[in-house]
């Protein structure tokens, strides 16, 4: 009897001994059995790594990918609420079904091959992709970038968002040697877009290696600037602005600007009506999400919290509290830090795992800094309920891991605590 979804999920848990193993030797195995290796699965791949802004990247390639009428297929991580969010295709969930038959294609051909829970989505993923042939694959790096799984595909243009500290555990701390990990998915006679005004050396100097046909960088190669329209202008890398007054999507106009180009890079011709319509009506969950008073944002390290904060500041408020939940690997202080010009109370919440941070650890960080931390929960549900109860905050951030927006909306989404 075929298993369902869940019982996959629960199943590829336990295929490898640890639940995060860099490097391609163990999943190239697999894929060149399935064929993946053999050709392309898609007319043209982008593949988007960095730091933060990955998703929102991914997010705003195809929805103008789709707005011009090409096919898409977007493979990101993690998901939020359903594992089938990794997988879209044009822009729907993939089905359980065409998941459960690629988890059994795959499983049938890796004999002895031990996979990891992301190596064995991957492959999933892939599988789908290859076999619908769509014209554009959009690819998120889940960690790093030359020893990902998704590096095993070849992209056409490779787009590196940005470089700072995180997964410490993994990458190091060597912010250069980080740089040339995520600049590991570019490729030689490719395009590369780097998305960040701030970019480590160490990306530039790898792609020059390469060499890739073009390396455009934000800031020198391309930018943006806003107009009088409450809108925003591209630079393209021939370097005249459009006269285009583009609508804002709600999120960050570096990766805006850095998707319009890759795209560009590909030689799509991109039409000013198509574009206004792309990013007139582009929704991320977990990204600067309103529900209510409560703000939703995956932010889990300083780089990615302090652009949360300056969104914050242009939301003037009465009273703001965030509702925190970090991983014990995160870099709890550094993101206080960052939130704290827009944070006037605390409540640190626990999330569950082994990982996970404790609340009153947190609660210890924000104290010593002379914090108020009004309660501690050990839930972020649990922590909604109490501000339900208890709270006359106008603003509500919830934020510090994927885990603590996922159980956060998911309550929310219920209309428990939209109040």
């Amino acid at each position: 009897m075929s298993f369902t979804l869940t019982q996959w999920l629960a199943h590829l848990e336990k295929l490898h001994p640890v639940a995060i193993d860099l490097g391609l030797e163990r999943i190239r195995i697999v894929a060149e059995r399935l064929g993946l290796l053999s050709g392309p699965i898609a007319r043209r791949v982008v593949t988007v790594a960095g730091t933060n802004g990955k998703g929102s990247t991914v997010a705003m390639v195809e929805a103008v990918a789709r707005a011009h009428g090409l096919s898409t297929a977007c493979y990101t991580s993690p998901h939020l609420l359903r594992y089938n969010e990794r997988l879209t295709l044009d822009g729907n969930e993939v089905s359980d079904e065409a998941l459960i038959d690629a988890f059994e294609r795959i499983d049938a051909v890796r004999l002895e091959t031990g996979l990891t829970y992301f190596e064995m989505g991957t492959l999933a993923a892939l599988v789908i992709i290859r076999d619908r042939a769509p014209d554009m694959a959009i690819l998120e790096v889940g960690l790093g970038g030359q020893l990902d799984a998704t590096n095993i595909i070849d992209a056409d243009v490779g787009i590196v968002t940005s470089v700072a500290l995180d997964h410490a555990d993994f990458l190091g701390t060597d912010i250069e040697k980080i740089g040339t990990e995520k600049a590991g998915i570019l490729r030689a006679g490719h395009p590369a877009v780097l998305g960040s005004r701030n970019m480590v050396a160490s990306v530039a100097a790898h792609a020059a290696s390469l060499p890739v046909s073009r390396c455009l960088v934000l800031g020198a190669d391309f930018d943006w600037r806003r107009d009088d329209h409450d809108g925003w202008q591209w630079q393209r890398p021939d370097g005249a602005f459009d006269d285009l007054s583009l609508p804002d999507p709600g999120l960050p106009l570096d990766n805006a600007a850095s998707a319009l180009t890759a795209l560009e890079a590909l030689g799509i011709p991109l039409d000013s009506e198509r574009l206004i319509q792309a990013l007139s009506g582009i929704r991320l969950a977990g990204r600067m999400q309103r529900i209510g008073r409560y703000c939703l944002d995956v932010a889990h390290n300083p780089h990615a919290a302090g652009y949360v904060a300056d969104q914050l500041m242009l939301r003037p408020v009465t009273r703001r509290v965030a509702l925190l939940g970090m991983l014990g690997d995160k870099d709890a202080e550094g993101v206080i830090e960052a939130l704290w010009p827009v944070v006037d109370d605390w409540l640190p919440v626990t999330l569950s795992g082994a990982r996970a941070r404790q609340a009153a650890t947190l609660a210890d960080i924000i104290r010593a800094r002379g914090g108020e931390v009004v309660a501690v929960a050990d839930s972020p549900a649990a922590g909604i309920a109490w501000l339900e109860q208890h709270s006359q905050h106008d603003d509500v951030l919830v934020c510090g891991s994927f885990f603590t927006v996922a159980e956060a909306l998911a309550r929310l989404e219920r209309g428990e605590g939209t109040a």
